[in-house]
């Protein structure tokens, strides 16, 4: 079986926190089972009591198709100047005691060409007011190359190959679903 990219939704209620907490987790593996480990190590203070709040594979993004390649097998090939970025966009909505988010992959060269890509989605488009003091709208709240943030055992062993889609390719289906830890082996 092949080594595949996961973006995770991960949620948790932390000792001593009133509501549940969520962050963004990328790993490689085969299976999402592959990944429990790193994933008790991403986020202690949960002490294991983690689930799964949606996830999916990632090999297509906007027209570029992603593949996991070894990391020693890169030395021979060309260098691609797009890179895959996450970003976490926020909003908020007049009389509502909440902080929306919009989590987006976009394959870009650089972040200001990724931000540029973020203002064309829906979220950003129905919240075009900037966010800044006391207006209402949209901002960057977190934006990283996935290199960046993932863990040191899958970069020093992986590298993400990312080409150009020759022929039209969907995104990747997201998979909005509560998942215990110990329940991926019956996934």
């Amino acid at each position: 079986m092949k080594k595949k990219l996961y973006m995770l939704l991960l949620g948790c209620k932390p000792h001593n926190r009133f509501t549940e907490q969520h962050d963004v987790f990328f790993g490689i593996g085969e299976s999402l089972q592959d990944l429990v480990p790193s994933i008790i190590a991403f986020w202690p203070e949960a002490e294991g009591k983690i689930h799964i709040d949606a996830w999916r594979t990632v090999s297509n993004v906007n027209g570029y198709t992603l593949q996991i390649i070894p990391a020693n097998g890169i030395q021979n090939m060309e260098k691609n100047n797009n890179h895959l970025f996450f970003l976490n966009l926020g909003g908020y909505k007049e009389n509502d005691f909440e902080e929306y988010h919009y989590k987006l992959l976009v394959v870009a060269p650089d972040k200001a060409s990724a931000i540029r890509q973020a203002k064309h989605t829906a979220f950003f488009k129905h919240n075009a007011s900037p966010h800044i003091d006391d207006k209402y709208g949209v901002d960057v709240d977190d934006i990283y190359e996935i290199d960046e943030i993932l863990a040191p055992s899958f970069k020093e062993n992986y590298h993400l190959l990312i080409s150009e889609s020759l022929t039209a390719t969907r995104e990747d289906d997201i998979h909005p679903e509560y998942i215990k830890l110990d329940r991926l082996k019956d996934i």
